[in-house]
């Protein structure tokens, strides 16, 4: 029987995960042998193993906990199946403590290691199964792993810097649509009808919100019907390859964002590339899988045409001179490592200059966005009171 747990440990730090067990008491001595704290043990079927797995569902920090884990724990001279089982104990979420246990299940009945991964490909995509299978036949695994490891850390910093990015916007946009919704539909309706109620003269500026808040409130839920409609249709235009090319296009060309954009592809690409490399990967292989790593369906494209190119006897860095989409400086520097034999050293190299460029990015768009969004806010607010509060200057002028 399958149970969910949570526990304490000595030094304070809340566990959980899912366990194989008789019944709860023999989870609750096996906390306890380990030197746990048990504070709740439920079944499964009561919980719901389906919520369990969405609420815990993996993410790239879990992914990035078990690869750095798992490569430790190699190094220190310790077999695949010692390292699986010691890492199964650590492992805080419950879904992911599911994979592993699948994965040493697999791995006992006398699967492949790589072979186990490919059963979560939403976890393990495929450039780091095809990093695992080439370290499994070079018995490089150790190795493999740590740079994996690495490779994983910074392309989860690199995911939270570029997050970062449009958080703060986001965040203050959707508080100012939600405030404007709720000014629409409570407040400006009462203010309408008191003006109305005492024949007071209104200002071109307050008949214009006046009548807007009007509209609004009568057609609300058609809009909200016609944002679902297009969005859905919109998601489904986009999931075409037409869709996807149009609208990557056009984000590339976005001023500001663009270049943001082609920053991170060209990190995410050569750091991945170098990093097959590195393993010992074929250069068409390599750049064919490193293409699954950028998002922008562009790149993704160009990048598998440099590999059918590469494929007919020309250099990487020819091949991809004759693609605007790769700036120069990411020719050269691959130009260099194949004329020095230094390729893998050469991409690392850009994907690091590359992630300090987006770090920079980051900083200028936080720094221009941040000015430009409290003046919007100024504007509407202040076109906003000034549209409310008019009529009732001109009513208290009036009486005196």
């Amino acid at each position: 029987m399958k149970l969910f747990y949570k526990a304490i440990s000595q030094d304070g730090k809340s566990i959980q995960g899912l366990i194989d067990a008789k019944d709860e008491r023999g989870v609750i001595n096996y906390l306890r042998s380990q030197k746990l704290v048990p504070i709740k043990v439920t079944p499964v079927a009561k919980v719901g193993l389906s919520r369990i797995s969405f609420v815990f569902k993996p993410k790239l920090a879990d992914r990035v906990f078990f690869t750095r884990q798992l490569s430790s724990m190699l190094a220190s001279g310790l077999t695949l199946m010692q390292s699986l089982e010691i890492l199964k104990n650590q492992i805080p979420n419950p879904s992911m403590l599911e994979v592993i246990q699948d994965i040493i299940a697999g791995v006992e009945g006398g699967k492949v290691f790589s072979e186990t991964l490919r059963k979560y490909p939403d976890l393990f995509p495929p450039v780091y199964i095809a990093l695992i299978r080439t370290a499994e036949t070079s018995g490089l695994l150790d190795k493999v792993m740590l740079r994996l490891a690495d490779s994983l850390e910074k392309q989860e910093r690199l995911q939270k810097t570029v997050k970062g990015a449009v958080l703060y916007p986001s965040i203050v946009i959707t508080v100012m649509v939600l405030v404007m919704i709720i000014m629409m539909l409570f407040v400006l309706p009462q203010l309408i009808t008191l003006y109305k109620s005492i024949n007071l003269p209104l200002p071109l500026s307050t008949r214009i919100v006046f009548g807007f808040s009007t509209f609004f409130a009568k057609i609300w839920y058609i809009v909200l019907v016609g944002i679902g409609i297009g969005i859905f249709y919109f998601r489904k235009w986009y999931a075409k390859d037409s869709g996807r090319h149009i609208v990557d296009g056009l984000l590339l060309k976005t001023p500001i964002f663009g270049k943001l954009i082609t920053q991170t592809m060209m990190a995410e690409f050569t750091r991945t590339f170098g990093l097959l490399i590195g393993a010992g990967s074929l250069v068409v292989d390599s750049l064919v899988k490193s293409s699954d790593v950028v998002s922008n369906v562009l790149y993704k494209d160009a990048i598998l045409l440099v590999s059918k190119r590469v494929e007919k006897g020309i250099t990487i860095g020819n091949a991809m001179s004759s693609n605007p989409l790769f700036p120069p400086m990411v020719v050269e520097m691959v130009r260099i490592g194949e004329q020095s034999g230094k390729l893998e050293d050469s991409l690392m190299r850009s994907s690091e200059y590359f992630e300090r460029e987006v770090d920079q990015s980051v900083k200028n768009l936080t720094t221009l966005i941040e000015p430009m969004i409290i003046v919007f806010l100024a504007m509407g607010v202040g076109f906003l009171m000034f549209s409310i509060i008019t009529p009732i200057y001109s009513l208290i002028s009036s009486i005196q």
